[in-house]
């Protein structure tokens, strides 16, 4: 969330940042609950003083032999009111964390102002779309004529949107998460982990899917649990709470987990093939990242997701998101799109975002700076590296052969044992 004591004095431009994302926040109404807040608590700072003087005044008319009936009933009048005071402060507390939590981070300068994607601007393209011989098919096609993708039988066991993965195919989905994964470790750096598949509320108010999408969300709902929607979630929450050290910067963590998304707000999108499942796999890379030194770091994160494209010899582009198109909590973003014969297009392979200090003022993620001792908010950045169901697909898609075939890309094969062709029934 924003600072409260910046949206107090710069409501005007916290208004406009909001409006620039098409989101409607009610600056005015935050500013009237903390005013208020804010003379409550200095009349229950006036008032514990009276009462401690009331107390005083009481002990010495005891000791004095006087009666103290008037200042008794004084005190209890006070103490009752201090009491309705902060029922009140405890109502507008929550009331201002409502609202609060309901105000978007706000953009970077450089993120170019647009109300939707025809605002995103391309920064760059890496690769040229193969002109194929023949007519190329959808991966759900070519999966079902290689029995390795089977929609039919996974919607008789959960309905619609889930895959079922049979043979090669679930062998490609398990070299491309090991491919991923050992890239970003050996590469790049990034600390491994597996995390929890289901967290509270609360670690997913840190990363900002409550409470604006808990209809995206699917709830557990015997515990109150949530199941994860991206990894990003547990791998922000690892620090949540905490006060690191400045010279434990930066720190990187990846994970492969399944993701699961009620995609409430996703109707009619992409309902055939795996480009939009309520279930599916993603390698997530998640850095903590000094205030200074984040939007270089959002650099090399994105560099660090273009690697395993470049790699497997997807062609892909990069687009820098306009204001309308950004999520919620970023400051800056960056989608990787991938080429896709059949949309005949590039579709959403990744996005690697900057979310400054905003999921570490809601989760509580601090660090001492070396030099001063002061305690300041870490900044975060997420991004896909990469969502393995869309990489699958562009392979299947991208590597199609006449026979209906699939050449499997070569930085795959060692995960392969050697295989270098997918063919019917592998």
């Amino acid at each position: 969330m924003l600072d409260l004591k910046f949206i107090r004095n710069n409501p005007g431009v916290v208004a406009k940042a909001a409006e620039k994302k098409n989101i409607k926040v009610d600056i005015d109404e935050i500013l009237r609950i903390d005013e208020n807040r804010r003379k409550m608590l200095i009349e229950v700072e006036n008032l514990r003083a009276e009462r401690n003087r009331e107390s005083e005044e009481i002990g010495r008319l005891k000791k004095a032999g006087q009666a103290a009936d008037e200042a008794m009933a004084r005190m209890r009048a006070v103490a009752q009111r201090i009491k309705d005071l902060e029922a009140d402060l405890a109502g507008s507390d929550g009331e201002l964390e409502d609202l609060l939590l309901a105000v978007p981070n706000m953009p970077d300068e450089s993120v170019p102002v647009g109300l939707d994607a025809d605002s995103n601007v391309e920064v760059r393209r890496w690769g040229s779309p193969r002109s194929f011989a023949f007519g190329p098919k959808a991966h759900w096609d070519i999966g079902d004529a290689l029995d390795i993708l089977d929609f039919e039988r996974a919607g008789r066991m959960s309905g619609s949107r889930f895959p079922l993965l049979k043979g090669a195919g679930a062998r490609l989905e398990r070299a491309l998460a090991n491919f991923m994964l050992d890239l970003h470790t050996r590469e790049h750096g990034y600390k491994e982990t597996c995390p929890p598949m289901m967290v509270n509320a609360a670690a997913m108010t840190c990363t900002s899917q409550l409470p604006r999408f808990v209809e995206d969300m699917f709830r557990v709902s015997n515990n109150g649990f949530y199941l994860i929607p991206t990894a990003e979630v547990p791998l922000t929450n690892i620090h949540r709470e905490e006060i690191l050290e400045e010279a434990q910067f930066p720190l990187y963590y990846t994970a492969f987990t399944p993701c699961f998304r009620a995609e409430a707000g996703a109707a009619g999108r992409d309902t055939r093939g795996v480009i939009r499942n309520h279930q599916f796999n993603k390698v997530e890379l998640v850095k903590y990242s000094l205030p200074e030194k984040s939007f270089d770091e959002l650099e090399s994160l994105t560099r660090d997701a273009e690697s395993v494209l470049q790699a497997l010899e997807l062609p892909y582009r990069v687009v820098l998101l306009c204001t309308g198109d950004m999520s919620f909590g970023s400051a800056k973003t960056y989608d990787l799109e991938v080429w896709l014969p059949s949309y005949n297009t590039y579709k959403e392979i990744s996005s690697c975002s900057n979310m400054t200090d905003f999921q570490a003022r809601r989760g509580g993620i601090r660090f001492r700076r070396a030099s001063t001792g002061k305690i300041e908010f870490a900044h975060t950045l997420n991004g896909s590296g990469l969502a393995v169901g869309r990489t699958w697909a562009a392979i299947l898609e991208n590597f199609q052969n006449h026979d209906g075939s699939v050449t499997i890309p070569e930085a795959l094969r060692p995960y392969f044992g050697g295989v270098d062709v997918i063919r019917q029934g592998g």
